[in-house]
């Protein structure tokens, strides 16, 4: 499935469908006509905009038809995160949820995705604004996983998480400055581990509602890890402590 819209009138189409857009793109200067009506349908919806020149819609513009709007539709239907924790609760097993902060690589999102499918963790977390969304190269990246992983999309996710502490998950923070190394963590219960973004890891106000911060202890010359092979790691301590010699 394609994951761009091109024109004003498609990019309204959607908007009135009710189809999931993660953003639009708008030429610099346009602000007039159906663009209004577009911005101000992307407003209610609480969906970002971002101006950009006019060269930039032309360089992601396959059908050269953009008039100066182009949409960013989601590759694959998001989930709720309340009803799938639900579901799992509903099946007898301790929710494992994985948290993105502001994660906007598309193939580091796509490779947490499918780890968390090789770890059964039981959804990934994204927010509405600041993060890559459900796009054909996420698709791609998580090698299939997309099909069986469920992907929530929340508005805020401090409140996210919040409501995961009052239905019994410890929030646990990738953390360089942690205070445990992951190893040593007990990450045996109901759990969500929180992953920060590439450059700025997890923002303040995201941490300040974690329960605990573990590190990654390392020994290279490198100060930090990608923010997939980070996640990856931490997930399969959360796979070892789960299941230990049983897998």
């Amino acid at each position: 499935m394609s994951d761009i819209i091109e024109g004003r009138n498609p990019v309204i189409e959607a908007l009135k469908a009710g189809r999931e857009i993660d953003k639009i793109l708008v030429a610099d200067g346009a602000t007039e006509g159906s663009v209004k009506i577009i911005l101000a349908m992307a407003s209610e919806k609480n969906i970002m905009v971002q101006k950009v020149a006019r060269a930039k819609l032309d360089q992601i513009s396959t059908a050269d038809r953009h008039q100066g709007v182009v949409a960013y539709v989601a590759a694959y239907d998001y989930s709720d995160l309340e009803t799938v924790l639900d579901q799992v609760e509903a099946r007898g097993e301790k929710p494992f949820v994985i948290l993105c902060d502001e994660i906007t690589d598309p193939h580091n999102l796509g490779s947490i995705i499918r780890t968390a499918d090789a770890v059964g963790a039981h959804c990934v977390v994204i927010p509405k604004r600041r993060s890559v969304g459900l796009t054909a190269v996420v698709a791609k990246t998580s090698a299939g996983a997309l099909e069986y992983v469920p992907v929530c999309k929340v508005t805020n996710l401090s409140q996210s998480i919040e409501m995961l502490k009052k239905r019994g998950l410890w929030i646990a923070a990738a953390e360089m400055e942690g205070n445990v190394a992951h190893f040593e963590a007990d990450l045996t219960g109901s759990i969500a581990l929180v992953i920060g973004s590439e450059g700025q890891g997890i923002s303040r106000l995201v941490k300040s509602h974690c329960d605990f911060l573990v590190k990654i202890p390392m020994k290279g010359k490198v100060s930090s890890l990608n923010a997939s092979v980070a996640a990856s790691i931490l997930m399969y301590e959360v796979f070892r402590q789960r299941y230990g010699k049983d897998t």
